[in-house]
């Protein structure tokens, strides 16, 4: 099953309308898009709570890293650069952190509020090498301005 990405915007707007607590949001989010697509073995957020620090949010999947310097890993390289991070083979990233020993492939997308703070990072892992497309990554970096970009 491959994400529909207009109806999972439909549904995330319509759930997330008139929210404006972010753990409630990246929660909503990271369970609508866990379930919409069978490459998504891990979904959630990595928040930043201090400077250079990245710390685990809500997510769908098993267990995720408690803490992530902006210094390490995928979720550390899209927090430290405001870059997406489309990792078709995570054993080939410098400095990967491996939370699961299963994740072959990783798709990291910054989030930035209304202000333009990055709030945190969007972390989508896979069980399957190269399993992400510049269009996920585009229709999610859509999806994340639409509930978080909005003031």
């Amino acid at each position: 099953m491959r994400a529909d990405y207009e109806t999972l915007a439909k549904t995330i707007a319509s759930l997330t309308e008139g929210e404006t607590d972010e753990v409630a949001l990246m929660a909503t989010v990271a369970c609508e898009v866990h379930h919409a697509d069978g490459r998504f073995d891990w979904t959630g957020f990595y928040r930043a709570v201090a400077p250079e620090l990245l710390k685990i949010g809500p997510y769908q999947g098993g267990h995720g890293c408690l803490q992530i310097p902006f210094s390490r890993g995928v979720c550390g390289a899209a927090a430290r650069s405001g870059e997406v991070q489309l990792v078709p083979d995570v054993e080939a990233f410098p400095g990967h952190i491996a939370c699961a020993s299963s994740t072959r492939s990783e798709l990291v997308l910054p989030v930035w509020n209304a202000a333009g703070d990055l709030i945190g990072v969007f972390d989508i892992d896979s069980d399957q090498p190269d399993a992400f497309t510049q269009e996920d990554a585009d229709q999610l970096a859509a999806i994340l301005r639409q509930v978080f970009g909005q003031s």
